[in-house]
Formats: structure tokens, C-alpha cells, sequence
């Protein structure tokens, strides 16, 4: 039984989750945004509170808050935002990065944060130097968030940063023995690094169900306990989710 259902048979099987706090006004789609500036996000004078030198500068656009942490110190501060109960950041939204044209400027690994319980968005950003000797690697926040999962794989696909603690990084969109190295950043070639017929004698070479995972695997294995009328459906080549 799920660690979330009820244990009154006649209550709903799970609990029903409410944004913002009791007796708060109903949420209001912002309106008139400065460009940059206006009020912060409440969090980051939390975050200077508790972590210090650990927080960095921050800007607010279109009315979200990105707040810049140091890296040795991004998994104390994720689990303190999701933990603490003045803050409560239980949805992880997103795990991303950014590179810029610029050399000079660092590689930003990003993570998209809500607060269902006092209607906030935050945004993290650490910055990783591009300097060939700082390793393109951070936290993984898997152990905060199970939802990163996948959202980790596909930041390590594309750009190469790796997550250290993460249970099972490995390529989620491209072939384990992909060897052209990461489509989003900026030095990779438009037309990829190799010519068009060894990208298709490398891909035809590749075998995408090699790697499956247990978790992975159950999910085809399930198929036999759906309800007949549904593999009768999908047996018969039905498409679903398009």
C-alpha cells in the first residue's frame, strides 16, 4: 500500500494535495511585470539567513526569482528548501543547464523549483567553469526528489554534466555507445561530428534494449496483467498517447 492511501476504506484512495496555505486569497495572475526587478522571492533572504557566502547573486525576471548557490554546497541547501517548513519546495520542475557562446563564461546547471504550499517558484543555478580542469559535475538531488531521475539522464545526455550520487546515469535519449559526444552544447558540430553514413552504420551497429533496467523491464512485464479488453486493444496495434 502506497505510503500516501488512506487507511479508512470509505476516505479517497490518496490525499488531495492544496496550494498555498489555509485561509490564504485565492492566487491572482500577475500583472504589469517589470522586465527585471521587483520583488524577490522570499526564499533567498532565507537562503543568505541560513547559508551565507554559500548564496550568491540574484535577479528577478518577468517576476521569477533565479538565485545562484556554490556547488559544494547545492545538496545541503536542496534538502534544506525542501525539508525546512518555512519553505516546503516539494515539486522539482525541471533539471537543465545553459551554455553561452561565450568561452570565458561558465556552463549553468539549473534546476526549476515550486513551493506547492506557499505558491512560490525559485530557480537554482550553480555555475561550472569551462577551464578543462573544474570536472563538469554536480550533486545529484535524486535522494530529495525521485522526479530527477530522468531529469538527470537526459542533462548528462545532452550536455555531459555528471550527477555524483545519482543511481543509474546513463544516456536516456541517445544510445549508450553514442560517440559523437553532447547534441546542446555549443561546440558540437550542426551536422554532428561524424559524416551522414558512419552516424548510420553506428546507429544500425547500436542496441538500444541492451541496458534496460529491472524498473525498466517490469514495465513491459506488465502487459500480461492488464485487463483483456486493453491488450486486446494495443495488441492490435492500437497508438495511444499521441
Amino acid at each position: 500500500m502506497s505510503q500516501f492511501a488512506s487507511q479508512d476504506p470509505g476516505a479517497p484512495a490518496f490525499a488531495v494535495v492544496h496550494t498555498g496555505q489555509p485561509g490564504a486569497p485565492a492566487p491572482k495572475s500577475p500583472r504589469n511585470l517589470p522586465h527585471r526587478g521587483g520583488e524577490a522571492n522570499p526564499s533567498v533572504e532565507a537562503l543568505r539567513t541560513r547559508f551565507g557566502v554559500a548564496i550568491g547573486r540574484h535577479e528577478v525576471v518577468w517576476g521569477d526569482t533565479t538565485v545562484y548557490v556554490a556547488r559544494e554546497r547545492l545538496a545541503e541547501i536542496a534538502q534544506w528548501l525542501h525539508d525546512d517548513p518555512t519553505q516546503r519546495y516539494d515539486y522539482l520542475v525541471d533539471v537543465t543547464a545553459v551554455e553561452y557562446r561565450d568561452e570565458v563564461r561558465p556552463l549553468e546547471v539549473v534546476w526549476h523549483l515550486r513551493s506547492l504550499s506557499y505558491r512560490r517558484f525559485l530557480r537554482l543555478k550553480t555555475e561550472l567553469p569551462k577551464n578543462g580542469v573544474t570536472p563538469l559535475e554536480v550533486p545529484s538531488v535524486w535522494g530529495i526528489w525521485k522526479g530527477a531521475d530522468w531529469l538527470e539522464r537526459e542533462c548528462f545526455d545532452m550536455f555531459g554534466i555528471r550527477f555524483a550520487g545519482h543511481p543509474d546515469l546513463r544516456r536516456i535519449l541517445l544510445w549508450e555507445d553514442y560517440k559523437e559526444g553532447f547534441p546542446l552544447r555549443k561546440d558540437f558540430p550542426l551536422r554532428g561530428r561524424f559524416s551522414r553514413a558512419e552516424q548510420l552504420t553506428n546507429a544500425l551497429a547500436a542496441d538500444p534494449e541492451a541496458r534496460y533496467s529491472m524498473e525498466e523491464l517490469s514495465v513491459a512485464d506488465a502487459f500480461a496483467s492488464l485487463p483483456e479488453d486493453m491488450r486486446k486493444r494495443l495488441g492490435g496495434g492500437e497508438r495511444v498517447g499521441e
